[in-house]
């Protein structure tokens, strides 16, 4: 089966810094893919490139079998793309921009419906000028569904909403991947990839450093589950060591995280361990691994981190 996106070498440099370096990626038909990384990690480059927007330095890129640079116009009646930061004419109304969308393709979607999907009918006639953060996202994204794409790009688009909008959009973009269609995304929200995407794509400094499904990449810590705490005074990677039942160790803020399989076992014995080191617990907590462990085990930064 030909991939719906494809891209090979890719590579991007502004001046010194290396944006994309080398970047490989195969996207199947009908998947949902996520770029995961922090801002600065090159996920909104290789995105601008893969749309067009943005001309490689080096690299192949193949989009519903085709590349850039011949039947254009034909290969973007295809595509939807939501960039990170859209400027949409602040003068029209919201029903206005989604008819004017709709105008530069020869086939595509009823802005009324649209209106209804992005649940922006009660500011049908307000001006985009009018609008709040989230409700021109959610806009940005109903312009991107104008031309009922096969391939739709969104550049970090639930950034600024708010819980309810971010929920309305993921089942969006779930009914649109439900209808066979491929959805390539970038986020730095671990909870947005592993509820949306069939496999992602940790990238950092303009490379892949893990590839695989979110279950895959959580299961490869070797251990589910994450055991934070901190203790008055503080104790050294060489007392944890000894902990049963416990894995990787990393220090963050004045708080250790443990990897652990089995929490009935391993947080008994850190409190025991404590204990017999004469440090009183201050704080504890514990949760299930996310890919924001995985990255942070691969790195030693956060997924947020500027």
């Amino acid at each position: 089966m030909t991939p719906a996106i494809s891209c090979r070498g890719l590579q991007k440099h502004f001046d010194d810094v290396k944006a994309v370096d080398g970047l490989d990626l195969e996207v199947s038909p009908g998947e949902c893919f996520g770029l995961l990384g922090p801002n600065g990690a090159g996920k909104t480059t290789t995105i601008e490139i893969l749309e067009g927007l943005t001309k490689p330095d080096a690299g192949e890129v193949t989009i519903l079998g085709r590349r850039w640079g011949g039947q254009e116009r034909e290969l973007r009646e295809r595509l939807g793309i939501s960039l990170q930061e859209s400027r949409l004419t602040e003068k029209l109304t919201v029903y206005e921009t989604l008819e004017l969308f709709r105008s530069f393709y020869e086939r595509g979607r009823d802005p009324e419906r649209l209106l209804e999907d992005l649940a922006l009918e009660e500011k049908r006639d307000a001006r985009v000028g009018k609008l709040s953060g989230g409700q021109r996202q959610r806009l940005a994204v109903a312009c991107a569904l104008a031309g009922d794409p096969e391939i739709l790009f969104l550049d970090e688009p639930t950034t600024g909403l708010d819980p309810q909008s971010r929920l309305q959009l993921w089942e969006r973009i779930a009914v649109f991947k439900a209808a066979g269609r491929t959805v390539l995304l970038t986020t730095h929200y671990m909870e947005e990839a592993e509820r949306l995407c069939d496999r992602v794509a940790i990238v950092d400094h303009g490379r892949i450093i893990a590839l695989g499904t979110p279950a895959e990449l959580i299961a490869g810590l070797h251990a589910p589950h994450i055991i934070e705490f901190s203790s008055e005074p503080a104790v050294d990677d060489e007392l944890l060591s000894s902990v049963p039942g416990t894995g990787e160790r990393r220090q963050r803020d004045g708080r250790w995280q443990l990897a652990a399989a089995n929490l009935a076992q391993a947080v008994p014995a850190l409190l025991s361990t404590l204990d017999d080191a004469g440090a009183r617990l201050v704080s504890l907590s514990t949760h299930r691994a996310t890919l924001e462990d995985v990255f942070l085990s691969l790195t030693g930064r956060e997924l947020r981190d500027e």
